[in-house]
């Protein structure tokens, strides 16, 4: 019979999987409870970063239908819950990962698959959501301003072309 403790673990890592928008497993063999604690406030309120044994992370992902990580869950295993953009957080953990070697990032879980810890990386290299947005408004703009000064070039065309005409016959009439 399963202990009430453990069902409700089970149950709590779960709901987690289903209400974030993306996880990050790691390693965090060789860290202290201040390097943790860090880690937490580093992560901030847009993640949550649970230990959690490998045996009740496994149930709790079948339960919540995540595949494709079993093979992560092997050693001392902590993982990210990200709810907010994961690409704040995976900057977080790697550069966390870079600054202290025992955190090793395994791998994750968004958008439905397992992702590597390479794609996890290459996660942390993008720009942030409000980064990539304004870029992108800045080059619809500038497709924009292109687009209007070519709708404008015939109508100015014409307009010099008219004033060529308008100088060659006062000319005309002038000698």
């Amino acid at each position: 019979m399963a202990k009430p403790d453990k069902v409700a673990a089970v149950a709590e890592i779960a709901d987690r999987f289903r209400n974030s928008s993306a996880a990050v497993i790691t390693e965090y063999t060789g860290l202290s409870v201040s390097q943790l604690s860090e880690l937490r406030r580093a992560l901030g309120s847009g993640a949550k970063y649970r230990v959690a044994k490998n045996t009740l992370v496994k149930r709790a992902a079948e339960d919540a239908g995540v595949e494709g990580l079993d093979h992560l869950f092997i050693g001392p295993t902590a993982i990210t819950f990200i709810e907010d953009e994961p690409v704040e957080a995976a900057k977080v953990l790697k550069k966390f990962s870079k600054d202290n070697n025992a955190l090793v990032i395994k791998g994750g879980y968004m958008d439905g698959r397992a992702i590597s810890p390479e794609e996890v990386n290459r996660l942390a290299d993008l720009e942030s959501r409000e980064v990539l947005l304004s870029q992108a408004a800045g080059a619809f703009k500038a497709k924009l301003s292109e687009a209007a000064r070519m709708f404008a070039e015939p109508a100015s065309q014409v307009a010099r072309l008219a004033k060529a005409l308008e100088d060659k016959r006062n000319e005309e009439d002038a000698a």
